[in-house]
């Protein structure tokens, strides 16, 4: 008979859902020493730009589906009582403004109905939206199968799947399992036996263009490549260990804290490397910075942190938001002259600063 106080696995699942859910909103776990890179983007100003501020089109494709602007909901939650609620404002907003949507980690969701719950409401408030499936890939090296990952399509009812890249989380993580041997092989069988389009990404590490030649030689769909500068979860791992007093992990997530390639950075760099579609992600904050990714060369930019805040505050705080980023995505393109997302990704910038330097020597 197991012990009555030690956890379930169900209830220690909750809490480190919980966790990354109240951490991010309530201490600072953003970069510290190094940011996005896409202060360094300078789009280039158009005094004539022979356009109507009403009739920019912001609307896009992405892997087969109309969006009604290049913008995700990037993955978040799922697996508490709480991301029913923020999932549920996310998919309400994503099928009224025509956005995706990427969950949180499902893993949860295969262990317990109740944990689906948290995960469907998305699709049951969402019936039209582009959602996005997710597992990771350390449960992949665990084993976790191609009949476990079409589980997790069918209990959204998801457009793709996402495998999510998080060795340096793992590492952190006082319960994680940072164990990736066979994880690429593993990705190469989804592709081939998944019946909807795989997106591989990372979480706030950055995709490097060797790693983005191997997915795109795997055949993935498209490449997150959710670079550092914004919130990091080995600082996020590094005070939940602190709190269960693990003074090594502790030391590691204070160590690499800002650890991994500059948003800008692995976006460029990834971009020179391959020609899969590239969604860019992490630390993105504002509908500026959608343009400059854009510009850069992303078929579609995705947030977190910004949309987890305004969820968690309330519906209506939620919608305020989206409403801002849209209008500065919009403004960008119309001062720079772009009626569309096609000409917006053909817009002249400039590089500066330390991208600048970077970018040179690569």
């Amino acid at each position: 008979m197991p012990d009555a106080d030690v956890p379930s696995d169900i209830e220690i699942i909750k809490q480190r859902k919980k966790d990354g859910i109240d951490i991010p909103l309530q201490k600072d776990v953003q970069a510290r020493a190094t940011s996005t890179y896409l202060e360094y983007v300078k789009l280039v100003h158009n005094a004539l730009p022979e356009l109507d501020y009403d009739d920019i089109d912001l609307s896009t494709t992405f892997l087969g589906h109309r969006f009604s602007a290049p913008l995700i909901i990037d993955s978040m939650t799922g697996g508490t009582d709480e991301a029913t609620v923020i999932n549920g404002r996310l998919g309400e907003l994503a099928e009224k403004y025509g956005l995706g949507m990427g969950l949180g980690s499902q893993r949860a969701g295969l262990k317990s109905e109740e944990l689906a719950s948290t995960y469907s409401v998305a699709r049951k408030n969402a019936p039209n939206a582009f959602l996005i499936a997710n597992i990771g890939g350390a449960q992949l090296a665990k084993g976790l199968s191609v009949d476990d990952a079409r589980k997790i399509v069918r209990m959204i009812r998801a457009n793709a799947l996402v495998v999510h890249l998080n060795p340096l989380q793992e590492l952190v993580q006082p319960e994680g399992e940072p164990r990736y041997r066979g994880v690429y092989a593993k990705i190469v069988e989804l592709v081939k036996s998944m019946d909807v389009p795989v997106i591989v990404k990372e979480v706030g590490a950055g995709i490097s263009r060797e790693v983005a030649i191997k997915l795109e030689m795997a055949g993935v769909s498209a490449i997150n490549v959710a670079g550092s500068g914004g919130t990091s979860w080995a600082g996020v791992e590094k005070l939940r260990a602190d709190m269960v007093k693990d003074r090594k992990k502790a030391r590691l997530g204070e160590m690499f804290w800002d650890w991994g390639i500059p948003t800008a950075a692995s976006l460029i760099e990834a971009r020179k490397a391959v020609k899969v579609p590239l969604v860019a992600s992490g630390g993105l904050r504002n509908g500026l910075e959608v343009a400059k990714c854009v510009a850069l060369g992303a078929s579609m930019s995705a947030m977190a942190y910004p949309f987890l805040k305004a969820a968690a505050q309330s519906r209506e705080a939620l919608f305020e938001f989206a409403d801002s980023v849209l209008a500065e995505l919009q403004s960008a393109m119309f001062l720079v002259g772009a009626a569309n997302v096609r000409a917006l990704a053909s817009s002249r910038y400039i590089l500066t600063g330390a991208l600048a330097q970077e970018v040179s020597r690569a």
